[in-house]
């Protein structure tokens, strides 16, 4: 799995290993360099242009650096965001009253999965739209009927502007 991160993101991993010393894993990845992005860190001009049209996205996702990593990128669109750390928790946002548009789902999560938490969501709300991430091939979940309308998949590692257009996408179509 490490080699195939390293792989994916054009990068290296050099693994060094010593009976009795143990094992050190080095993951050298390449600098993101984006000639167009304002070095303060401000979200850019689509960004604050889409204002995220009000829409309310929920991120359930164990791993604290991804979910920070994803509602950072909310925000900047302009989304309100709001977050789970496992599946039961995100379950009992879903089976509330509050306004959610759009669910971020890891599907390997403590407690319930990512799509049992959207199939038993999806008995009250019908029409919720859900971006599944794995770490596993996104074809093979496909071709296994995994996906049902309103759902997509995106494979980690993904790239922060590939993942604002699946929500772009997501939630555009939702109030086309």
């Amino acid at each position: 799995m490490i080699y195939g991160f390293a792989r994916q993101s054009e990068g290296q991993c050099h693994i060094y290993s010593e009976v009795g010393a143990g094992t050190c894993v080095k993951l050298y990845l390449p600098r993101y360099r984006d000639g167009g992005s304002d070095p303060s860190g401000a979200p850019g001009p689509e960004a604050r242009e889409s204002g995220g049209l009000g829409a309310v996205v929920l991120v359930v996702e164990d791993d604290r650096v991804v979910r920070g990593l994803i509602l950072e990128v909310l925000r900047e669109l302009g989304y309100a965001a709001i977050a789970a750390e496992d599946g039961q928790a995100g379950l009992d946002l879903l089976m509330s009253d509050r306004r959610i548009d759009l669910v971020i789902t890891d599907i390997g999560l403590p407690r319930l999965n990512g799509r049992q938490m959207v199939d038993a969501a999806r008995e009250r709300r019908r029409d919720l739209k859900v971006l599944f991430m794995t770490g596993y091939a996104e074809n093979a979940a496909v071709a296994a009927g995994f996906l049902e309308p309103g759902m997509t998949m995106v494979t980690k590692p993904f790239a922060v502007a590939h993942l604002a257009a699946r929500i772009r996408a997501m939630l555009e179509r939702a109030q086309g």
